[in-house]
């Protein structure tokens, strides 16, 4: 029960670090005002005791000393911090926008990686002729036949292309399974189904292509921007079909465990014989474990996440604190020098500000103690699910 009450402590306060993180690019401009912490209210206090401020600041990795790469980390580290607040509020829409996302971002990188390869490969097969060749080779229009298996300027194009596509799927393939779709399943099965898939799906787009290619030769079109409409052409078909078939292949472990829990709970209470409920508690306890393991690893990377965004929320307010106190004696000496309302006024509300940080940096360390100790946990968690 405790583990419980730390846990759902941690998800709740982590929530408040995401949204009011500045943004990278802007770190040291952060608003001092943050209200979105006076809604956090933690079931008990904290013991901070444990760890120092250098044992907290030392949870964060250092960034890189190159500016570019620097502010590339920046932004990550600030993006992962929001997303996770989002898949926090948004448990049910947070998966599927996550999966879009990578199976998009995976399938349009490797149709730009058939693109390049398409664009210089087939000059290495030109000794094969251009020649019309191919099956069914049926005339179409003009001079051009229509073919599936073979390319009407020869089999150069058609062998470039194939090794264009075999090798983006096999960029793709361990892309989706181990980013996009998180997947514990056997490899070498989900990779026998991909490459069926892969041949059928090939099938279909090469039948669109070859009705396309005909008329695009016969209205001499150039042969880069064949190469190019014939990438994002079967590309974009494939991407669609291949979303469809990754949902096979890669299940919801989730689904699939409680699926199967159902069936074996099922079975049990209608007194089925002792084979079937044997092999349905073997199925259920196979998508169990699949459904245990990922889960560990996604709550232990997004506890990562989120101490990292923990940890970078106190450092921006101990630099605030530091810039805020500077302005507000630098305010308080223009008052006393200018002995006018408004700078009086100005001084006042600058050492409101600075007197407001200590509480925020309290609180930013509480929770950052806390998000350690989470991290810690889910660690746990995950090294036990992946020794099953």
């Amino acid at each position: 029960m405790a583990n419980k009450k730390v846990t759902a402590e941690a998800e709740e306060k982590a929530e408040a670090p995401v949204a009011a993180e500045e943004t990278a690019v802007a770190e040291e401009n952060a608003p001092a005002e943050e209200t979105a912490e006076a809604s956090v209210v933690a079931e008990e206090k904290v013991d901070v005791s444990e760890y120092t401020v250098e044992e907290v600041q030392a949870q964060l990795k250092p960034l890189s000393q190159n500016a570019f790469v620097r502010f590339w980390q920046k932004i990550l580290r600030w993006w992962l911090g929001v997303w996770y607040g989002f898949s926090d509020k948004h448990p049910k829409l947070a998966p599927w926008i996550y999966k879009i996302f990578f199976f998009i971002v995976f399938s349009y990188g490797v149709t730009i990686w058939q693109f390049i390869v398409m664009a210089f490969l087939p000059a290495a097969f030109s000794f094969m002729g251009d020649t019309p060749v191919g099956w069914p080779n049926v005339h179409l229009v003009g001079e051009q036949n229509f073919v599936i298996f073979g390319d009407a300027q020869g089999w150069g194009p058609f062998i470039a292309f194939e090794i264009a596509v075999f090798t983006a799927q096999c960029i793709n393939f361990p892309l989706q399974r181990n980013i996009t779709y998180r997947s514990h399943g056997n490899p070498w099965y989900q990779a026998m189904w991909y490459f069926i898939g892969w041949v059928l799906v090939s099938v279909f787009t090469n039948t669109i292509w070859g009705l396309c290619n005909a008329y695009l030769l016969h209205w001499g079109s150039p042969e880069i921007v064949n190469a190019l409409l014939k990438t994002i052409l079967t590309g974009g078909v494939s991407m669609v079909i291949f979303f469809f078939i990754f949902m096979v292949i890669f299940p919801d472990n989730n689904k699939m465990a409680k699926k199967a829990r159902a069936k074996y709970e099922k079975l049990v209470a209608a007194n089925a014989s002792a084979d079937k409920i044997a092999k349905a508690e073997a199925k259920m306890n196979l998508w169990e474990t699949k459904a245990k393991k990922s889960n560990a690893e996604s709550e232990y990377f997004k506890a990562k996440s989120q101490l990292n965004a923990a940890v970078m929320k106190y450092n921006t307010y101990v630099k605030n604190s530091a810039k805020a106190a500077e302005k507000a004696q630098k305010a308080e000496e223009a008052a006393q020098a200018q002995n006018s309302e408004k700078a009086t006024a100005k001084a006042a509300e600058a050492k409101q500000k600075a007197e407001s940080f200590p509480a925020k940096i309290e609180h930013a360390f509480e929770t950052a103690v806390l998000a350690i100790k989470t991290r810690d946990e889910k660690k746990v968690v995950f090294e036990e699910a992946q020794a099953l």
